[in-house]
């Protein structure tokens, strides 16, 4: 009966094994050269075994006094020993390896112990060496599909991140050139052409084409770009010509930041690897010895003591089964596969994970705190009132643009759009930013303070309040008041879907942070359905209030913070996990979160968090299926109930499971 199974599965084997050289021989790379070499030793391996099966012991037998005495019993070692060999001589090498470099008990090291064994147990019983065979053939094509799934993982998420470029083509004496990407200077000026990757962040100075911009956000539609318009490195220029003057050196890029993100996800491991990684080595130790106190101790017991026979073979095999089963290679593979797929998962979404520990606290997320501007809103600001004022409203709006001309927020970029020309930096000077408050400078000569109540508070200027929900500048010329602009912001189209998907998620609050106007911030929050709103904060109090959150919060629940800006930077290292916009957010904020949305798109956030939930459930099936099913075997194979079949489901078996189970990360709904 055994023979009948171990044929059916050696037949199995051949076919998957032939079946896929074959897939892998059309797609031209599905498998890597050491996969399809592997598959070769398999197939060869399975089909040696198989032959040798329809030839019985009789048969060699025959052989014997035709060369020397017993010859057809060492010719059948031999060949049986080559189709060893054949399939196992890298495991042998590693565990050899491992004894010379003082680090014995890893899987390797059970395989070959348990093989080795089985072997010299059928040149002493001269019995059958198909065990000791069919462990080594079933561990590699256990291993074999571990491979696949980590390689597959890792195409996902390099096709996703094939985004460095190559060269950058750079116009001298009326011809392009390709040159290193780390070669061009910023404020150069580059041409992509149609096809091309855009190697390096920048401005577009001509030209108007389509982006597809999928490999970094995960968008399928193209976005269109047109002459004035950012542009972030990585995205494909699908139809014209683009002449683009660098913004950022290349290592400082987007495509630079993005694969240092990926490739520096895997160090950071989570606690459940850690604590896989902790049991390993205590586990894999104690259970050789185990193994040899099995083999050893109950002939002794029985010889010394009960006054039986030891029955060395018995307690030997049991013990070679023992060893087999023990291999914690499920444990070991599955749970850092399992979070690689999800970050590959989760990349090919275009949200970037910077290691498996954030996605472990990301399903652990229950309260979510909010910056408003770039975040909850576009962070496009327009001039939509000028109210009260003492002279033209050009005229304001021109003082205004130049006292904040130094400034990079969106509130001063707004105010130069509105000015519609590129501000005479020459006109100012004593720049002086009040945090939180606005702009001090001198234009012309002329003393002007640009920006909220509390400036005007603190300048001892009176100022008329504004009726209109928006953003108020306030400005007074020589200290006297000459009325307000009022800018508004816009709600991002998703923002109100986001909130409410997270609370679906089992978000149990959410909490809105800004610097805005209590106006402003009140309404935003009450048209997303945000649980608490605190305004009028400056960067400091940013943080005071999320540690105050941390406080309050309960139990193991984890609180995330989602920003954009720079003053985000402290709030984003501050809380337990940080979610950074990173299409248009600052270079701080990206660095200091540790979940990168690559399309600013807040429904995202409750994306990530249900991929971190589902890679965390399959993580607790792996460890349940495999401890569980390791341990009932352990018992079995003691007592001898289990042979070495049982074994290899133990070993072989449930690490195929857990790795397939794996997988599954890999693949988003959505939402």
């Amino acid at each position: 009966m055994q023979e009948l199974i171990i044929n059916g599965l050696l037949i199995a084997v051949i076919a998957m094994a032939a079946l896929l050289l074959l897939l892998a021989g059309r797609r031209n790379g599905g498998m890597t050269k050491k996969q399809r070499t592997m598959l070769v030793r398999i197939l060869a391996t399975s089909a040696i075994l198989l032959g040798l099966q329809f030839l019985s012991a009789e048969t060699f037998r025959q052989l014997d006094g035709y060369l020397f005495p017993f010859a057809g019993r060492w010719v059948r070692f031999a060949l049986y020993l080559a189709d060893y060999f054949i399939i196992g001589y890298d495991i042998l090498r590693k565990a050899i390896k491992g004894i010379e470099n003082r680090q014995v008990f890893d899987e390797n090291f059970l395989m070959a112990a348990a093989t080795i064994g089985a072997m010299a147990l059928a040149i002493y019983e001269n019995g059958e060496y198909l065990e000791a065979i069919a462990v080594m053939l079933f561990y590699q094509v256990g291993e074999w599909f571990q491979g696949y799934a980590v390689g597959k993982s890792r195409r996902n998420i390099s096709e996703l991140m094939d985004i460095r470029p190559d060269y950058a083509n750079v116009e001298r004496n009326g011809k392009l050139e390709q040159v290193d990407p780390d070669e061009v200077g910023i404020g150069s000026v580059i041409v992509v052409q149609p096809g091309e990757k855009v190697p390096i962040d920048g401005i577009i100075v001509s030209g108007a084409s389509s982006l597809n911009t999928s490999v970094l956000t995960g968008e399928s539609l193209p976005r269109e770009a047109k002459a004035g318009d950012e542009i972030i490195s990585g995205c494909i220029n699908m139809t014209g010509v683009l002449k683009i003057k660098t913004t950022k050196e290349f290592g400082e890029s987007t495509v630079s930041k993005i694969l240092d993100l990926v490739e520096n996800a895997s160090s950071r491991k989570s606690k459940s690897e850690d604590f896989i990684s902790k049991f390993a080595k205590i586990y894999t130790p104690a259970v050789c010895y185990s193994a040899l106190a099995l083999a050893l101790l109950p002939p002794l017991v029985r010889m010394l003591l009960m006054g039986l026979s030891a029955d060395w073979g018995v307690w030997i095999y049991r013990a070679l089964t023992f060893l087999v089963i023990s291999c914690p290679c499920a444990l070991v593979i599955s749970i850092p596969l399992s979070f690689f797929a999800g970050i590959g998962g989760a990349s090919q979404e275009g949200i970037l994970v910077k290691g498996s520990n954030y996605l472990e606290i990301l399903s652990q997320t229950k309260y979510m705190v909010f910056d408003k501007t770039g975040t909850l809103t576009q962070g496009v600001f327009e001039v939509n009132g000028i109210h009260h004022n003492k002279l033209k409203d050009a005229q304001l709006i021109e003082y205004a643009a130049l006292a904040e001309s130094a400034s990079s927020h969106p509130i001063s970029r707004s105010l130069r759009k509105a000015y519609g020309r590129e501000p005479d930096r020459t006109r100012v000077s004593d720049i002086r930013e009040i945090s939180g408050n606005g702009i001090l400078a001198k234009v012309d000569g002329i003393e002007v303070a640009a920006g909220n109540d509390k400036l005007m508070k603190h300048l001892n200027i009176p100022f008329v309040n504004c009726h209109q929900t928006g953003t108020i500048i306030h400005m007074a010329l020589n200290g006297a008041y000459a009325g307000h602009i009022v800018i508004s912001d816009i709600v991002k189209p998703r923002a109100k879907e986001a909130v409410l998907a997270l609370k679906r998620a089992g978000m149990e609050k959410t909490v809105m942070l800004t610097g805005d106007a209590k106006k402003v911030a009140d309404q935003v929050a009450s048209s997303l359905g945000i649980d608490e709103v605190y305004s009028e904060l400056l960067p400091a109090d940013k943080v005071s209030k999320v540690e105050e959150l941390l406080q309050m919060k309960s139990g193991k629940a984890k609180l995330a913070f989602v920003g954009d800006g720079i003053n985000d930077a402290p709030v984003l290292s501050r809380a337990d996990i940080g979610i950074a916009m990173g299409a248009m957010g600052s270079d701080a904020a990206i660095e200091a979160a540790d979940v990168v949305l690559m399309d600013d798109d807040p429904v995202k956030i409750a994306k990530a968090i249900k991929i971190s939930g589902k890679c965390l459930r399959i993580v607790y099936q792996n460890i349940v299926l495999a401890l569980g099913v390791k341990f009932a075997c352990l018992i079995l194979g003691a007592v001898g109930i289990a042979n070495m079949y049982l074994a290899i489901f133990a070993d072989v078996g449930v690490m195929i499971l857990a790795v397939l189970n794996a997988i599954r990360c890999l693949f988003v709904k959505k939402l």
